[in-house]
């Protein structure tokens, strides 16, 4: 056939299977696999420091939340390449083959320090520091970052919302409108830490032991002939747990109608929860349908509400006193709607016994192994932080702990519950302003002489 152009092209390598493509090394940008090949080549496998922190807090946050230790430490143990992940990355032919061998074998073999899972940090503050030979300590990077930023993001974001909503019950609502499927599990886990009472994803239960709740949807309603009928079926169904969603058509009409049915499920031993709102005004409705309910005698039927909530409508509330007992919060938690993202990074700080020191513009950072030294007022408060080098002298508390060495985490961590404790009692000792999620609070960590010197130093040196 003249004329005809025929075009070739090379089979693609065969797809690596992803058991849980959460644990794989090759879950990471490709220019940690080309430093790693420069780094193995040149026989450059020297201990190298490398610490993730943030590098200015955004405009609506005071305060962060550490979170997602208890993962990266997961990962760093379990952190291997499968042999069908090496054969898939032999076939892409972006590497030697030779190179790729090399791979089999690696394994973490380092040492992590961080904070407690559950503390307030504030910008520069490591939220982990890695010691590993460089290329351990490089590969990992992506991942680490996966894995911190997004919780802590989340964490940051419930704490405020407790905050928020002193005394009232918070649920996770958000795994719908989360980003992929672990972003809504580890959501879960970071707004249970900072102090939600639980989640309405179930998966989060299995794998954390975050308790869950769920009540029903205005589909369950609609697919009735009648509310009545949909709420006593649902409750009959569900004894141990009636919350009835009552604005599908008209909310006052729902309330009155949960309230005639109440003696009625009460006569056969149910006993009527609650009711939720998810439209409208809600601290109008809550209003009226308090008033309804009260009328009934159902003093202690609890009021729920959710649809569009965030940390300002939850002060809004409270500043009104409006009669919501709990709140189901989903976009703007496991989105942090208004703060999207972190200006965080993941730096060498010291190679080969050598301390290292970034200067780009508006990116420079102090080199060398850090602490933290955390003061307090006599009556607990938190009162100022000081970020040294690790060694000097500092008065406080020490913030940044051994949690893994040479590749292995040093003891148990702690449980969930106790990470959650930790966390409150640190939201408890935040200054008052803080607590408030006043605007204009600030509170940063005080750079110590000996970190000032050390970042001079490496200047003089690199000059």
């Amino acid at each position: 056939m003249g004329g005809a152009i025929v075009c070739t092209m090379s089979e693609p390598a065969t797809p690596p299977v992803f058991t849980d493509p959460g644990a794989s090394l090759l879950l990471t940008d490709l220019y940690q696999l080309t430093m790693l090949q420069s780094y193995l080549e040149h026989g450059m496998t020297e201990t190298a420091v490398f610490e993730f922190f943030v590098r200015r807090l955004p405009e609506r946050r005071g305060f962060l939340i550490a979170a997602g230790l208890e993962q990266a430490v997961e990962f760093l143990e379990r952190a291997r390449f499968t042999g069908a992940e090496l054969d898939w990355l032999a076939g892409s032919r972006h590497f030697p083959r030779d190179f790729v061998d090399r791979l089999a074998a690696l394994r973490f073999t380092g040492a992590v320090h961080a904070p407690p899972e559950g503390t307030a940090i504030f910008a520069d503050e490591p939220i982990i520091r890695v010691t590993a030979p460089l290329p351990e300590a490089q590969l990992v990077e992506t991942r680490l970052i996966n894995i911190l930023h997004f919780q802590t993001l989340i964490a940051s974001k419930a704490a405020r919302m407790v905050l928020a909503a002193p005394g009232k019950r918070l649920i996770d609502f958000g795994l719908r409108r989360a980003h992929g499927a672990e972003a809504g599990l580890m959501a879960a886990r970071a707004a249970y830490i900072a102090g939600f009472a639980g989640s309405a994803t179930v998966p989060a239960e299995a794998r954390y032991g975050v308790p869950i709740y769920g009540t029903m949807a205005h589909s369950f309603i609609q697919a009735h002939v009648s509310e009545e009928e949909a709420f006593e079926n649902f409750a009959r169904s569900r004894p141990q747990s009636v919350i009835l969603l009552i604005d599908t058509y008209d909310t006052e009409a729902g309330a009155e109608k949960a309230a005639r049915l109440a003696p009625k499920l009460a006569a056969d031993g149910i006993k009527l929860a609650g009711v939720r709102l998810d439209s409208g005004d809600l601290a109008d409705h809550a209003r009226k349908v308090r008033k309804i309910l009260d009328g009934h005698g159902l003093t202690e039927v609890s009021i729920f509400a959710s649809g569009g909530i965030d940390e300002e409508a939850l002060l809004d509330f409270a500043k009104t006193d409006a009669p919501i007992d709990g709140y189901g919060i989903g976009t703007s938690l496991t989105t942090s709607s208004d703060v999207a993202a972190l200006d965080c990074a993941y730096k060498l700080q010291e190679y080969a016994g050598r301390p290292k020191r970034k200067r780009s513009e508006g990116k420079a950072t102090w080199p060398g192994r850090k602490q933290v030294f955390r003061r307090y007022a006599a009556d607990g408060t938190m009162v100022g932080d000081v970020l040294t080098v690790e060694g000097d002298a500092g008065d406080g508390e020490a913030l940044i702990r051994p949690v893994m060495r040479d590749g292995r985490r040093i003891g148990a961590l702690p449980s969930l519950d106790d990470i959650r404790a930790h966390c409150a009692g640190q939201l408890a000792r935040l200054p008052a302003p803080f607590q408030r999620l006043e605007r204009e609070a600030r509170y940063e960590a005080e750079v110590a002489p000996a970190l000032r010197e050390l970042a001079a130093q490496v200047d003089r040196e690199t000059a």
